[in-house]
C-alpha cells in the first residue's frame, strides 16, 4: 500500500504534468492556426510557465521576494512575445526591445509590495525611472521622432545628468523614515 502523502504528491504532479501539456497544446494550435513558427510560441510559453513557477515560489512557499520580481519579468515577456509571434502585437521584437526596461519597472512593484506589504517609495522611484528610461529608448526604437538616440545625446546630455542625480536623491529620500 503506498503512503497517503506519497499518492497525493503523485496525483498532484499528474494534474500539474496534464494542466502544463494541455495549455501547451492549447498555445501550440493557436500558433499553428497563426501560421507561426513552433519554436517562437513554445519560448513565449516557457517564459510565461517559469514565471508562474516563480510566482508559486514566491507566494505560497515563502521565498524571497526576488522570486516575484523574476516571476513579473518572465510572464510580461512571455506574454509579449506570445502576442508578438501571433502578430496581434505588429511590433518584432528587434525594435520593441526596450520594453525590457518597462517589464522590469513593473516588475519592481509587486516585489516592493511582497517585501514590505505596501510599496514603498524606493520601489516606486526605481520602477518609474526604468518605466521612463524604456519609453524613451522606445521611441527612439521605433523611430517615432525623426533625430537618433546619438543627437538626442550629443544635444541633451546635461539632461541626463540632472535625472540621474534627482533620481539617486529622491531614492536617498525615500529610503529615510520620517520622525
Amino acid at each position: 500500500m503506498i503512503p497517503r502523502p506519497v499518492r497525493r504528491f503523485t496525483a498532484n504532479l499528474v494534474f500539474f504534468a496534464g494542466l502544463f501539456l494541455m495549455v501547451l497544446g492549447v498555445s501550440f494550435l493557436v500558433g499553428v492556426l497563426e501560421g507561426v513558427s513552433p519554436i517562437s510560441v513554445f519560448f513565449a510559453f516557457l517564459l510565461v510557465v517559469a514565471g508562474a513557477l516563480l510566482a508559486v515560489f514566491a507566494v505560497r512557499l515563502n521565498k524571497r521576494p526576488a522570486y516575484l520580481f523574476f516571476a513579473s519579468l518572465f510572464m510580461m515577456t512571455g506574454m509579449f512575445l506570445f502576442l508578438s509571434a501571433l502578430g496581434i502585437i505588429a511590433i518584432p521584437f528587434s525594435r520593441a526591445w526596450p520594453l525590457l526596461s518597462v517589464f522590469s519597472g513593473l516588475a519592481l512593484l509587486p516585489m516592493g509590495w511582497r517585501r514590505y506589504g505596501a510599496l514603498r517609495k524606493r520601489y516606486i522611484v526605481s520602477s518609474c525611472s526604468f518605466v521612463m528610461l524604456g519609453c524613451v529608448l522606445l521611441v527612439f526604437s521605433l523611430r517615432i521622432v525623426p533625430f537618433s538616440f546619438r543627437s538626442f545625446i550629443y544635444g541633451w546630455w546635461p539632461l541626463i545628468i540632472l535625472l540621474g542625480g534627482l533620481t539617486l536623491v529622491l531614492i536617498s529620500l525615500g529610503g529615510r523614515k520620517s520622525g
